[in-house]
């Protein structure tokens, strides 16, 4: 892999307060700010940009696509097709808070995913991301790490407080249904929404059953986010219950058997305290 320059750092360590950590597991989700510096973003971002543009296969217009297409372009373990992102992906900084927020003594890599809502893109309906992945227990976490500063008119990502312990609408993938039965949920049950602008270098993490969603990027620029999914290094594969996490079992652990951890070369242990 390529040498990482000293002055980009993604490896030192961002001190997480006890305060930030409970916060975290009572709330389900925390932003924290100037986590990635501006030189950082501004290195990495167009490289990701770019890849994300010569891999996307989507090229419907907005219009003519469905609920789900119509929220982002959607892109995949860019790191295995770039080295730069892979260095990025694998910085020791964002998987330590990771596992630090977790607590646990390390995280994988589960995949990475870029998150594109185009101008005029459409809704993030509510969802739970874990609904899409075959894991054994709640240990998940998703950094999402704008490329940007991601003011309201960009969608930035919206959170529903505490609602990691609330299992009812887990079996919903995001669409029309999920963004209308879950949203209808979480004002029930008195789920606050924290829906808030990201500053540059502002990430945040949520765990994989913390309901979530954006809004509508009604700016004249793509809001350009990058993801990494990070989990308990002894994260164990679950029997496929969906499609969807079929598709992940074939495509990141296809040799792993029901019941094992999930040590592939798909998944390597980003952080580990050991």
């Amino acid at each position: 892999m390529l040498s990482v320059s000293p002055t980009l750092d993604i490896d030192s360590h961002y001190p997480l307060t006890e305060d930030q950590i409970a916060q975290f597991r009572r709330d389900g989700y925390i932003k924290l700010k100037n986590v990635l510096s501006a030189e950082v973003i501004n290195h990495y971002g167009p490289i990701i940009t770019s890849e994300v543009y010569r891999l996307n296969t989507m090229h419907l217009p907005i219009e003519e696509r469905d609920t789900y297409n119509k929220a982002f372009l959607q892109v995949g373990n860019i790191w295995t097709k770039n080295d730069t992102v892979k260095q990025f992906c694998w910085g020791k900084r964002l998987a330590r808070m990771a596992a630090e927020l977790l607590g646990v003594r390390g995280v994988r890599m589960y995949h990475d995913q870029a998150l594109y809502k185009e101008p005029g893109g459409g809704v993030t309906p509510w969802h739970a991301d874990q609904y899409y992945w075959p894991m054994s227990n709640a240990n998940s976490v998703t950094a999402w790490i704008p490329l940007q500063a991601t003011p309201m008119e960009m969608g930035p990502l919206a959170f529903a407080r505490g609602s990691h312990k609330f299992e009812a609408g887990r079996e919903l993938g995001i669409s029309d249904e999920s963004e209308k039965e879950i949203g209808r949920s979480m004002k029930e049950h008195n789920y606050p929404l924290d829906d808030t602008p990201f500053d540059l270098g502002e990430v945040s993490f949520h765990y994989g059953w913390t309901f979530h969603r954006a809004g509508r990027n009604i700016s004249d620029k793509p809001r350009a986010v990058m993801t990494i999914i990070y989990m308990d290094q002894d994260m164990r594969l679950i029997e496929p219950t969906t499609k969807a996490r079929e598709q992940d079992r074939a495509y990141i652990a296809p040799d792993i058997k029901v019941g094992e951890i999930m040590d592939g070369p798909m998944t390597p242990i980003l952080y580990s305290r050991d």
